[in-house]
């Protein structure tokens, strides 16, 4: 499917036309906007303490509203960005989000991430879009991502590992926190067809 070219129109999902960023069998991925309806996506996952405890962000409206405000913003390189998830079976609702954005301090690496509303985990869904942002950095030319993992998140531990992510360490390298970080570069990415012999991830 070339994105490229694909644009979901306006319908009772969406207000105005839009072009997603990354597609695959199941979901999209397409920019975030201020729309009342994706702000209330957006504080429906992002207050939820399941998800709030891996990231330590804000869970007040006017807090996550300030953040998709910034997600919804225009950036200088399209390769990275922060971008809602929806399912294809119910367009102009979002279920999460999936990203790909240089790292602090230095900027030099690339994170990859994904996060998902409760309601959504179990489906296979976080390694699915997950791949899809991976494939898309490397064919934009960056060479390696990572993920950064609070210790304990079992469930993005084994999405990493699902991915084809190598365990790099624990690192205080970004945010001022200890994290577990994992690497993936173009040849360790698993093949579709692969994932499916996995385990069911979030």
């Amino acid at each position: 499917m070339d994105l490229r070219r694909c644009t979901l129109l306006a319908t009772s999902g969406y207000r105005r036309p839009v072009h997603p960023v990354l597609g695959t069998e199941r979901l999209i991925a397409r920019p975030w906007t201020t729309s009342d309806a994706d702000l209330e996506a957006a504080h429906d996952i992002y207050s939820r303490h399941e998800v709030a405890r891996w990231l330590g962000a804000p869970t007040e409206f006017e807090e996550i509203r300030i953040r998709v405000q910034r997600w919804a913003a225009p950036t200088d390189d399209p390769s990275y960005g922060v971008w809602a998830v929806e399912q294809r079976s119910e367009p102009g609702r979002p279920i999460g989000s999936v990203l790909l954005r240089p790292l602090p301090p230095a900027h030099e690496d690339v994170e990859i991430a994904w996060h998902l509303h409760p309601d959504h985990w179990g489906k296979g869904y976080a390694t699915e879009i997950g791949r899809a942002a991976a494939e898309r950095a490397f064919e934009t030319g960056i060479d390696e991502v990572f993920a950064i993992v609070r210790p304990g998140n079992h469930r993005s531990t084994a999405v990493a590992r699902r991915l084809g992510m190598e365990y790099v360490g624990i690192t205080d390298k970004y945010l001022g926190l200890r994290l577990e970080l994992y690497r993936l570069r173009p040849g360790d990415l698993r093949a579709s067809a692969d994932l499916g012999r996995f385990a069911v991830d979030v």
